[in-house]
């Protein structure tokens, strides 16, 4: 005689209202569980830059019944050009609208971060709880429950807390060895800011590379506004740290780095005082041998930032959280091995996608296109040109049998098709 074990309803708390967590809350709350996210923002972060979904992200937001809605909402951005300083492009590279393939450095799926949140945040506030204004600063478990202690001194008692809080997770932090350093960093740190747009841009990413290791990239999302991206190669302590000063003395920073770049450097750096904001990081990976420990659990870049080298940072997010929630739902009855089962089984499932794509950075590989010295420079350009001139770049994303998340294949759960 078989036993039938009946679903549990667990009371799930996630800390972080971004991307990863609003997809978990998703499929959380599809499963039959009561989901409560907690956001330290007083609202919506609905800002940000530019992002991309490729290979198995395409497939999870599909899944979520949500792929129509985001390609109401795409970019409009036909290609990248390298650009010499008189805006001049040297060689471009489109994107692959083929259908087929993999994508090229401008993705199918271009979508501002923001628009993308408020995709996943209509698709979630009828059945989770949202709480802006509020973080976990702390919290204690055993093996019943998990008390979370929150910014604003009260306690609430839960069967999980997922950290879904970011590249600088406070739950990551509480979880790990004292001293222990997650970041796997490649020596390279990123500024990024609006400016107003104006009739010379357009609908092909420019990318301008400057002697020093430096490049600034101009983007244009919509019709009134473009982004821009300050990148360099430095591994100094100073670089390190200003990602934690007061904006104020990260935009003097960035401007005494590039005052000399030449091209629309001056019209880029006028424009960060009024830009609406401002984000200056490093590039690193996070890299931790354990996503979890007893009743509390990491994910999205709070558990495996690949990076925006990657490619697939928001898209590692949207499977990570796709699957951490499938086996939480899969798992989801009284027995006392359950909740470990489903922890143990979202590592061993996941922990092959996120090496793959964490390990398509290669630092040696970002230099080449950082390059210190202008002939260095010349030298990408023309053999960038000549590749595009053959065509190349198009034949081998459109003949690619994998696209960056390599042959990974996205796992079947029984309540993983909300259309």
């Amino acid at each position: 005689m078989t036993t039938k074990i009946a679903k549990r309803s667990l009371r799930i708390l996630v800390a972080g209202g971004g991307v990863a967590g609003q997809a978990l809350a998703f499929w959380l709350t599809r499963g039959g569980h009561q989901v409560t996210v907690v956001e330290r923002f007083p609202a919506l972060r609905a800002s940000g830059a530019q992002v991309d979904l490729r290979g198995q992200g395409i497939e999870a937001v599909e899944r979520m019944g949500l792929l129509e809605t985001v390609r109401s909402r795409l970019v409009d951005e036909a290609g990248v050009a390298f650009i010499d300083s008189r805006g001049k492009p040297k060689a471009t590279i489109m994107a692959n609208t083929s259908g087929k393939g993999r994508q090229t450095l401008t993705s199918e799926y271009e979508i501002m971060r923001g628009d993308l949140v408020r995709i996943l945040h209509e698709a979630t506030t009828n059945d989770t709880e949202y709480v802006f204004g509020k973080s976990v600063d702390g919290f204690d478990q055993d093996a019943d429950r998990v008390t979370a202690h929150f910014s604003d001194g009260t306690s609430g008692e839960y069967d999980l807390l997922i950290g879904a809080d970011g590249q600088a997770s406070r739950i990551r932090r509480a979880l790990l060895p004292e001293g222990f350093d997650p970041y796997w960093r490649v020596g390279i740190h990123m500024a990024y800011w609006f400016v107003p747009r104006i009739a010379s841009d357009s609908n092909i990413r420019d990318t301008y590379m400057v002697p020093g290791g430096r490049q600034i990239m101009r983007r244009s999302h919509n019709a009134t506004e473009t982004q821009v991206y300050f990148v360099m190669r430095e591994e100094s302590a100073e670089a390190s740290a200003i990602h934690r000063a007061p904006v104020e003395q990260q935009q003097k920073f960035w401007a005494e780095r590039f005052r000399d770049a030449g091209w629309q450097t001056d019209r880029f750096i006028e424009g960060m005082k009024d830009s609406p904001f401002f984000y200056s990081q490093e590039i690193a990976q996070v890299r931790v041998d354990s996503w979890s420990k007893g009743r509390v659990v990491l994910a999205g870049d709070a558990a495996h930032c690949a990076s925006p080298y990657s490619g697939m940072g928001i898209s590692g997010g949207l499977v990570g959280a796709y699957v951490l929630a499938g086996e939480i739902n899969r798992h989801a009855n009284d027995r006392p091995t359950a909740l470990p089962a489903a922890l143990a089984n979202y590592d061993r499932v996941l922990r092959p996608f996120v090496d793959e794509i964490q390990g398509k950075v290669d630092p040696r590989v970002l230099r080449v296109g950082m390059p210190m010295h202008q002939h260095a420079i010349s030298a990408f350009q023309n053999a960038t040109a000549l590749a595009c001139f053959f065509h190349i770049p198009a034949l081998v994303a459109r003949f690619s049998k994998e696209d960056r998340g390599g042959d990974w294949q996205l796992p079947a759960y029984a309540d993983a098709h909300a259309a």
